[in-house]
């Protein structure tokens, strides 16, 4: 599949800038979710099978695109669930930044409370960008892990997993992906824990997700919320078995097939076409909204050099109070953005089209009717 295939795959109205909050459903995993809905619509005889196809399936598409082996590898709801796993599983400290997205914090501050076996120990950052010199700086003797984002929600920063990886030597390294998994060629194999969802970048629905575990996470982490899915056994009446050698045993239950159907739709055809074909159209993307933000004078805070961005672009107004005339002036125009914080974050993807570009530039032209300076 080429790049131009890969874009008709995207079927929402234009003004869709708002991929860092979700992303609309691709035709493939679309078609996909549907033909399985019609299934279990008719339970034909011997049609349920399919069903069972679609862990192993879903496993193998996202070890295509990280490289961990598909036995690694366990299907989440969502990332928050394999954050909270990874967190619950803990003994000793971790390293993380209080302005990380509120799901990598939370998670640990709830593990802290409730078994007093992990310890949070908060980064001090510039900005929230989490480099390796800063938790070269202040990472303690005792920590056995370190969270990040992979791409921060709120700045757009995309964080420097190898570089972190060589500063923290055998500890475990977190990795929330969620914001750049299916359009960063990130180098996943630094990370000892791959958390991601399928909601945003991968166009694949809620209900989607998956932990990635490395060897090193598989020893140390305790699989503290796992079910009876997440055993060696098929159906285990009569007794209770220990959670299973691999990763399937974070699971709690079994999975949902249809929202696996989807997600497995949405990474194959990434890697189909390629990570870095569908991270080079993003980039000119995300190049031209830099390039309209300047034009209208727009603060751009997000980064610009491409090595540290991912999808996101984050432009400020020229004065604070400015902001809410920004946001009804790409309301107006159909453009459809995340406001928070006093700024307005973009989030392009391969598929944003010229005439998504033509309304953002649009709007920028009517705040610049209206806005006082």
């Amino acid at each position: 599949m080429g790049i131009d295939a890969f874009v008709d795959g995207f079927s929402e109205e234009p003004g869709y800038l708002d991929y860092g909050r979700f992303g609309p459903l691709s035709k493939a995993a679309a078609e996909e979710g549907n033909a399985l809905t019609h299934v279990l619509e008719r339970v034909r005889h011997g049609g349920l099978g399919v069903f069972a196809e679609q862990d192993a399936r879903v496993r193998q598409a996202a070890s295509t695109l990280t490289g961990f082996p598909s036995d690694q590898i366990v299907f989440t709801p969502n990332t928050t669930s394999g954050l909270m796993h990874a967190m619950f599983g803990l003994t000793g400290s971790v390293l993380l930044s209080p302005d990380e997205f509120p799901s990598v914090p939370i998670a640990a501050v709830r593990a802290q409370e409730a078994l007093h076996t992990v310890q949070p120990v908060w980064l001090e950052t510039d900005h929230g960008k989490v480099t390796p010199g800063q938790i070269r700086e202040q990472i303690e003797s005792g920590a056995v892990a370190v969270a990040v984002s992979l791409v921060d929600s709120r700045t757009g920063y995309l964080c420097d997993i190898e570089g972190i990886r060589q500063v923290i030597g055998d500890r475990l390294l977190i990795v929330d992906a969620i914001q750049g998994f299916g359009v960063v060629d990130a180098p996943w194999q630094a990370a000892d824990v791959v958390v991601t969802g399928g909601q945003k970048w991968c166009r694949s629905g809620w209900g989607t997700g998956f932990m990635a575990l490395s060897e090193r996470a598989l020893d140390r982490l305790t699989p503290v919320f796992s079910g009876y899915s997440g055993t060696e056994e098929d159906e285990p009446w009569g007794f209770v078995p220990p959670p299973a050698q691999s990763a399937r045993a974070f699971r709690i239950t079994n999975p949902d097939p249809i929202a696996q159907s989807r997600f497995a739709a949405g990474m194959e055809e990434v890697a189909e076409v390629g990570v870095s074909a569908v991270n080079a159209a993003v980039a000119e993307n995300v190049s031209r909204i830099v390039e309209l933000a300047d034009e209208f004078a727009f603060a751009v805070v997000s980064s610009r050099n491409e090595h540290e961005r991912a999808g996101i672009v984050v432009i400020e107004p020229p004065e604070e109070s400015q902001v809410t005339l920004l946001t009804a002036a790409l309301h107006n125009h159909g453009v459809t953005a995340t406001t928070r914080l006093g700024q307005v974050r973009l989030s392009a993807h391969a598929g944003t089209g010229t005439e998504t570009l033509e309304m953002l530039r649009a709007a920028f032209i009517s705040f610049g009717t209206v806005a006082t300076y």
